[in-house]
């Protein structure tokens, strides 16, 4: 079962991070186009981006990284991680408040819960902080907020702050590696897959050596 787990995982961020390639491929195919658009909608298309990766968090969970190419090319690699920072935080303030308060009968319209429980073990209170921070780099915002407001005693304070950490880092640098040529992403990308599966066999293998 955490083998189906693990490959679905991995699948699931190939997929993303070819749509990020492929985004990024079209925004630079059209970037007069774009820089355009730009110009004539600037506040509006910051707005509008920032709302939109609320949403994925809130509602409809779904990845936004993929929009990121774009954002950059739209306002470059730096506003670009600053706007994506912002949309992560309070979507993931919004989506911790609401487990909080609402509870499980909410937020299973959302995610299964099942989904979530494989988490729970995950928030002793021992060094809470710094593991939601550290989560921040391999579980998506939206489905990491829910769990924490639903299975921890996390404060809503340290939990802002430990998720402005975790993202921070990860928004410049998917920012700048839009702008990146599409060539060396994907040089990238087979080297984060080959590396992926050389983990996933080894520690197959070491495990099915103690057995």
């Amino acid at each position: 079962m955490q083998d189906k787990r693990r490959i679905e995982t991995i699948a699931g961020l190939a997929v993303i991070a070819f749509l990020f390639i492929g985004m990024s491929f079209l925004s630079q195919l059209y970037g007069d186009e774009i820089l355009k658009f730009a110009l004539a909608e600037y506040n509006f298309s910051k707005a509008l981006y920032v709302l939109m990766i609320i949403f994925a968090i809130v509602v409809a969970p779904f990845s936004t990284v993929p929009l990121i190419p774009l954002a950059s090319h739209l306002w470059g690699w730096t506003i670009a991680g600053m706007l994506s920072i912002v949309g992560w935080v309070i979507g993931a303030q919004i989506a911790f408040i609401l487990a909080r308060w609402f509870g499980k009968p909410f937020v299973e319209r959302i995610f299964p819960l099942k989904k979530l429980h494989t988490f729970e073990n995950n928030f002793s209170d021992k060094n809470l902080f710094w593991t939601v921070a550290l989560l921040r780099i391999i579980v998506p915002v939206d489905i990491l907020s829910y769990a924490i407001g639903l299975f921890s005693e996390m404060n809503s304070t340290p939990f802002f702050f430990a998720t402005l950490i975790g993202v921070t880092p990860f928004a410049f640098i998917f920012a700048y590696a839009g702008t990146l040529p599409v060539r060396l992403q994907l040089l990238v990308l087979i080297g984060m897959i080959a590396f992926l599966g050389i983990v996933f066999i080894v520690r197959n293998v070491v495990q099915g050596r103690k057995k």
